[in-house]
């Protein structure tokens, strides 16, 4: 039997073993955590359940699974959790999402098709709202023509062109009002992609708000949608186990720490587990580590054989700081029935109030008794100063002034006037993801790591201009494959996504490799809507030749173009009546 050796126990690895466990491999799986899931996992906050309660539930950083996820949603639909219920069945959807300005603004928007007179009403009062953040009419036209630009575009043209052109310049910010700068440009790359908009890919970008889009436009699930409980307790495990179930060797606590090179291909790797180093070794190897990890195990005799390895240690450093913070409250506190994007907090906070969607824990039972909901809030700016209690940036400062600043900014951005939705004393707990660290340990009583200086777990950021610097998932090493977020993917995307399409990319290139007669596993495109196919040929005929996106196409494609979304939108008509049926 053929043994492949996953290096990395995250949502890559697993999935890769998943899909070659299927098709009958041998599977070694080492992940150094001690937990499954990698920068997906959930924790339990160790010490901080009392009379026999669990402990407190923590997480890397809340989980978001958009409508255009395709591959790992599939994935989950085969990670059976009891009888009769698959971890796709966890997913519950989201009705509401919110973008807070400050206090007193505040957009609430629906995160799915109209299924109502209610969900009319939320997207009609969208377009007043619009008006109190202080864009012009100049304003939302441009960015309006700039996100059909792209809508419009061919992926030629995408990937060649806007994937090397920054963000910023792409809006043409320098010429546009300031709330155009600090909402649309500035506020939505921190919040969705983490990522300033100098440095971010319109490719990338764009992809992100497009997508979105599409979502909001279809009839049928959310385009928001999270888990009903701890990621952990709901997914992870229950998949460690069926993977085990089937024979994976998946061993925790266990990194790799070099990678070995004899004859042109990958010898061995060597293992640390327990204290004590091995030499593991196996048919073929899939590297599915983030690219911070995977830089320093790329050593210059990989590079030797393919030079494009050498990329990777590149985009080792194009990382940033995105984590979650926990604040664990006395009272329920759903400020919106989904996802909010606090679009002006100096720290580009985004949060979820996860009681109101996990329906089967009673929080209760958990920490102290006193605990009934739980904020979890991703910080996606770790280097703009602080505003309330300090001037220093978040990566300066130790995990008591961080919460302290994000409470303050979170209070700032959600109580309006005489209306205090966030008060100080319902807050009893707060918990910042371990990866935040000094190499300190962890304080039972104040649930946070003593000392920060790194990041263990950066998230990676799509620089414009650097797809020619990511690699495929075959490299010219014959025996081994990449699968990781790096990874040249339809998805293109920092995201579980992401590497879940890479881990499927990777097993196709060993059924390839060892000429399995296995089905290969389903890869599928980035959604694109149909009724724009007519425009999206004509602008790929044009980069073709060298031209550039026409805003005016020909009658005849304009033409087509009308036919098709005449068509279309009877088609929407009959599906909104089938649902409301």
């Amino acid at each position: 039997m053929t043994t492949v050796v996953i290096i990395g126990g995250g949502v890559a690895g697993m999935s890769a073993a998943h899909e070659l466990v299927e098709r009958g491999y041998s599977v070694k799986v080492f992940e150094r955590q001690g937990l499954p899931g990698g920068k997906a996992r959930s924790v339990s906050v160790d010490g901080t359940g009392t009379d026999g309660r669990k402990d407190l539930p923590g997480e890397h950083g809340f989980r978001f699974f958009p409508r255009f996820y395709r591959h790992i949603i599939d994935t989950m639909d085969r990670i059976p959790v009891t009888a009769d219920r698959s971890a796709a069945d966890n997913l519950v959807e989201a009705s509401r999402d919110e973008i807070a300005v400050d206090g007193r603004t505040s957009i609430v928007m629906s995160a799915w098709f109209p299924r109502s007179f209610a969900d009319v009403r939320v997207m009609l009062a969208e377009r007043f709202e619009i008006a109190k953040l202080g864009l012009t009419a100049e304003d939302e036209e441009i960015f309006a023509s700039r996100v059909w630009q792209l809508m419009t575009s061919s992926r030629e043209r995408s990937l060649q062109e806007y994937e090397r052109l920054p963000w910023v310049t792409y809006l043409g910010a320098d010429q546009r009002s300031d709330a155009f700068r600090k909402i649309l440009v500035g506020g939505l790359t921190r919040s969705l992609i983490a990522a300033t908009p100098k440095e971010a890919s319109t490719d990338v970008g764009g992809t992100v708000l497009t997508e979105l889009f599409y979502a909001l436009s279809r009839p049928g699930t959310s385009a928001d949608r999270l888990l009903n409980g701890p990621t952990n307790d709901v997914w992870l495990t229950p998949w460690l186990a069926w993977l085990r179930s089937r024979g994976v060797d998946y061993h925790l606590d266990a990194e790799v720490t070099a990678i070995e090179v004899k004859d042109r291909q990958i010898s061995g790797v060597t293992v640390r587990e327990s204290g004590v180093e091995s030499t593991v070794t196996g048919d073929y190897y899939i590297a599915a580590v983030p690219v911070e990890r995977m830089g320093p195990l790329v050593s210059e005799a990989m590079i030797k054989v393919d030079p494009i390895l050498a990329g990777i240690k590149v985009l080792a450093h194009d990382t940033r700081w995105m984590t979650g913070l926990q604040f664990y409250l006395s009272q329920r506190v759903p400020i919106v029935a989904g996802h909010v994007t606090y679009i002006e907090t100096p720290w580009a906070l985004t949060s979820i109030s996860q009681a109101q969607f996990w329906t089967d824990y009673d929080l209760a039972g958990y920490g102290d008794g006193t605990i009934r909901d739980i904020l979890s809030v991703d910080i996606s700016d770790w280097d703009a100063p602080g505003v309330h209690t300090t001037c220093k940036p978040a990566h300066e400062l130790p995990p008591e002034d961080i919460q302290a600043e994000v409470w303050a900014q979170l209070k700032d951005a959600v109580n309006s006037s005489g209306d205090e939705i966030l008060t100080d004393d319902m807050k009893r707990a707060w918990y910042l993801d371990r990866d935040i660290s000094s190499g300190g340990t962890v304080d039972p009583g104040d649930i946070h790591v003593e000392g920060m200086d790194v990041d263990a777990e950066p998230l990676l950021v799509n620089k414009a201009g650097r797809w020619g610097l990511r690699p495929t998932a075959h490299t010219g090493i014959a025996n081994l494959f990449l699968a990781s977020d790096y990874v040249r993917t339809n998805t293109n995307l920092a995201t579980m996504e992401a590497a879940n399409e890479a881990a499927r990319r990777a097993v196709n290139g060993i059924l390839d490799a060892t000429d399995s007669s296995a089905a290969e596993c389903k890869v599928w495109p980035i959604y694109e809507p149909w009724l724009l196919g007519p425009l999206r040929w004509y602008d790929a005929r044009r980069y073709a030749r060298g031209l550039p996106w026409d805003p005016r196409p020909p009658i005849i494609i304009r033409f087509v173009h009308a036919i098709v979304s005449a068509v279309g939108r009877l088609v929407v008509l009959l599906r909104v009546r089938i649902i409301r049926r």
